[in-house]
């Protein structure tokens, strides 16, 4: 396998990884600058020359993966005879230096509605490195030609056309995920807010609309859901910043953004 294809499976699999590339040699060493080796949490693919460097490089990429806020590091080996690691020695006679860079998994975030709104959301968030999953339940909303201005994306987009319960792709949807809630029914956004409050694995929960939308679903949760305040306040709303009033839909679009974005700055690990 390339390390590339072993650099999407993990992102694949939502797996944390440390790529490893020789970054520089100098004299005799088991492989050339730029070779390459992969480390997940149980495997690793590729071969940066075996020995004591690719066991040492393996060992921290591991405690990488378990560090979230680990950065790209550099790690340089002499190969003689007189330098021992915890791995022995390792004679070829040169010098080489080793990057390690976290690959981390990626957020997820899933809008609810591709509506005005929703589209222009997707545009802005397809420029993020994440996993964004657009729901809908009109097929129109989802068709190629609709969406072919999100063909540069950055980001990974997932499509689910769910003309029946919405809600069901909640359970599908990555730990952690960030649930936007903006369809074209008051009923399905209602639908949501009380299926997305009992699935326990979510991230943050945001819902578009006004204050008076609002206090008809919290009472509605309430009476009808059964859910307690604590509860009800995970869900955010109004979503955007407070300070950008416009309501247009590119400008409503930046204000959300923008604020999920200053929600990721904000989570621990």
């Amino acid at each position: 396998m390339t390390w590339v294809a072993a650099v999407a499976r993990l992102r694949a699999r939502r797996e944390p990884g440390v790529l490893v590339t020789v970054a520089t040699v100098r004299g005799h060493a088991p492989r050339n600058a730029g070779a390459k080796l992969v480390v997940g949490r149980n495997e690793s693919w590729g071969s940066i020359g075996g020995g004591n460097v690719e066991a040492v490089a393996i060992d921290r990429a591991r405690e990488m993966t378990s560090d979230s806020r680990s950065g790209p590091e550099l790690i340089d080996f002499a190969l003689n005879d007189k330098v021992t690691s915890r791995h022995g020695v390792q004679c070829c006679g040169g010098t080489v230096s080793v990057l390690l860079e976290p690959l981390p998994v990626v957020r997820a975030v899933a809008v609810f509605g591709v509506g005005h709104v929703g589209l222009e959301l997707a545009r802005v968030l397809a420029r993020q490195d994440l996993d964004l999953h657009l729901i809908d339940t009109r097929s129109d909303m989802l068709a190629e030609e609709r969406l072919s201005v999100l063909a540069d994306a950055v980001a990974q987009v997932h499509l689910h056309h769910t003309p029946l319960l919405p809600e069901e792709v909640l359970e599908e949807l990555p730990a952690g995920t960030h649930v936007l809630i903006m369809t074209h029914d008051h009923a399905e956004d209602a639908a949501l807010c009380d299926a997305a409050l009992r699935t326990t694995h979510l991230g943050s929960i945001g819902l578009i609309g006004s204050a008076a939308k609002w206090i008809r679903f919290r009472k509605r949760l309430r009476t009808e859901g059964g859910h307690d305040d604590t509860t009800i306040d995970r869900i955010r709303t109004p979503i955007g910043l407070a300070d950008i009033t416009g309501k247009e839909p590119a400008t409503i679009a930046v204000s959300v953004a923008a604020d999920l974005l200053r929600t990721f700055e904000t989570e621990v690990g």
